[in-house]
């Protein structure tokens, strides 16, 4: 009968900080090695990060597919990805290339067009838009 095989947990139940792997073992041969193995930065992103993350790559980053594939909205999709980014660590705040600046004001545009956002809304993230692209 196979060992039951668990998802790598990451943080320390205890305390919170972050595990680090001491043994990898052949499930065949039994063969082990023992030493101190870092994890890269994306095994340690949460389950339902991952599974974003796999869509986005199997979906070429196609956003349109992307939420079709999940079932949740262009703004989910968004979020998601702002998320991941944040947790991967690159959550500074740089200046926006232009097609980031485009993207974000048709995100914008389209959210108070269907109605998600308010005009309040929209006029202080095109605000807060214009403030990041200056800076």
């Amino acid at each position: 009968m196979p060992t039951p095989q668990y998802p790598v947990r990451t943080d320390c139940p205890t305390c919170g900080d972050p595990l680090h792997v001491t043994r990898l073992e052949c499930e065949t041969c039994g063969t082990a090695i023992e030493g101190h193995f870092l994890l890269n930065s994306l095994s340690r992103l949460p389950g339902d990060s991952l599974n974003f993350l796999e869509s986005f790559i199997r979906n070429k980053g196609v956003i349109k597919d992307i939420e079709v594939d999940l079932g949740i909205s262009y703004p989910t999709v968004r979020a998601r990805l702002d998320d991941v980014v944040n947790q991967l660590g690159f959550n500074e705040q740089r200046k926006l290339r232009p097609s980031q600046e485009r993207e974000e004001r048709r995100s914008i545009l389209e959210r108070l067009s269907n109605g998600t956002i308010t005009a309040e809304t929209a006029a202080t993230l095109m605000a807060s838009l214009n403030e990041r692209s200056q800076s």
